[in-house]
């Protein structure tokens, strides 16, 4: 027992946890492939607004992978994150083009608060389906993504341009860096930009990532999501990880169908199309296990950026078809599901291994003298 716990000696490295290193692989391949993008296609990838166009076009996602991360953290699943955000872009949208408030800071406080609370409401209902009556979750999750859907045909079968002027305002806002640029044709400089909505992703990513390294309750979510009956032994509240991450997983889609909005200020029905696969495939892609108990949102954050460089790629390249995208997405998807695998039957063999250390050897009984 004493050696289970024992602490790295000094100047000894700690092991590399499964978490760590999934993440570092998610790291590496993002970095050879935007390298090798920039030696081959060169143009705009040689440009920092590249990256920053990465970020800009693709908060959203992020802040929904980040909240799916931690519900598969916790072993369960959320696929109704799209619908969530589809729903908020087209009541945010009809809001604020009806809307009688003359104070155009206040009206778009309103209109976050809004968002927030659609996705307050899904994340309480199925938490409290999945947690407390034992619902399985994609079954709740699937009912959910067919009622956002729903709920945004019924408010609006035509798509609705954003005409408020002070959210316009908003939208047009993006942070000039201008120390980081390119030169432009004319012998000028082109400053980089990028927009509010990447920014509150960035910040989600790191509120995230201390809730689950440095909280209470993201400790309970790894423990929950590693081993359920472990973790009630431990007296952690089961119910309550699951409705908790439920809630939080709510809280971001309805932050990131306001992102959305900030991008690109117009809902119709077909929003965020099958981005809650996009969300899924980024939280894998980031090194999150579909068994739960491993993950990281720093992952997560490199496995949306993969999927929006692969994008950018076949943008730029020859392949532009939309087929190319998709086999390219799966063949990443792929990799890192055989990746996991081998994780998992490395982590069951050492559990095993340990088993058999921590078992009392069987001795022989002893011989009786012969009579």
């Amino acid at each position: 027992m004493a050696g289970r716990n024992r602490q790295p000696r000094l100047g000894q490295r700690e092991p590399l946890t499964d978490t760590m290193m999934l993440m570092l692989i998610s790291i590496g391949i993002f970095a050879a492939m935007y390298i090798a993008a920039m030696l081959t296609l060169k143009g705009g990838f040689l440009k920092p607004q590249m990256f920053f166009d990465l970020l800009n076009d693709n908060a959203y996602l992020i802040i929904i992978s980040c909240g799916l991360t931690i519900v598969m953290i916790g072993g369960g699943i959320n696929i109704s994150v799209g619908g969530v955000i589809s729903l908020t872009v087209m009541s945010c949208a009809l809001f604020l083009n009806s809307s009688s408030i003359r104070n155009d800071p206040l009206c778009i406080l309103v209109t976050l608060l809004l968002a927030l609370g659609i996705g307050l409401a899904f994340g309480l209902l199925q938490g409290f389906l999945v947690s407390y009556l034992d619902i399985q979750p994609f079954i709740v999750t699937l009912a959910g993504m067919f009622l956002a859907r729903g709920l945004t045909t019924i408010l609006s079968v035509n798509p609705v341009t954003v005409a408020h002027e002070g959210f316009q305002t908003l939208v047009k806002t993006k942070l000039r860096i201008s120390w980081l640029g390119s030169p432009s044709l004319d012998g000028g400089w082109i400053p980089a930009k990028i927009e509010i909505g990447a920014i509150v992703a960035i910040a989600v990513v790191i509120g995230m990532f201390l809730l689950l390294r440095y909280t209470k309750l993201g400790r309970s979510i790894y423990a929950v999501g590693g081993n359920r009956q472990s973790a009630l032994m431990l007296g952690i509240n089961v119910r309550r990880t699951v409705f908790w991450s439920y809630v939080i997983s709510g809280l971001l889609s309805g932050l990131a169908g306001y992102v959305f909005l900030m991008h690109k200020p117009a809902g119709n029905a077909s929003v965020a199309m099958r981005s809650e696969m996009d969300a899924i495939a980024a939280s894998i892609i980031g090194g999150t296990l579909l068994t739960g108990g491993v993950g990281n949102v720093i992952g997560t954050f490199f496995g949306a950026m993969i999927l929006a460089t692969i994008q950018k790629i076949i943008a730029l390249s020859p392949l532009n078809a939309s087929w190319w995208q998709e086999m390219a997405n799966g063949a990443m998807l792929c990799f890192f599901i055989l990746l996991q695998s081998i994780i998992l039957m490395r982590r069951n063999s050492a559990k095993i291994k340990k088993r058999n250390k921590a078992e009392p050897k069987q001795t022989s009984p002893p011989e009786t003298a012969a009579t």
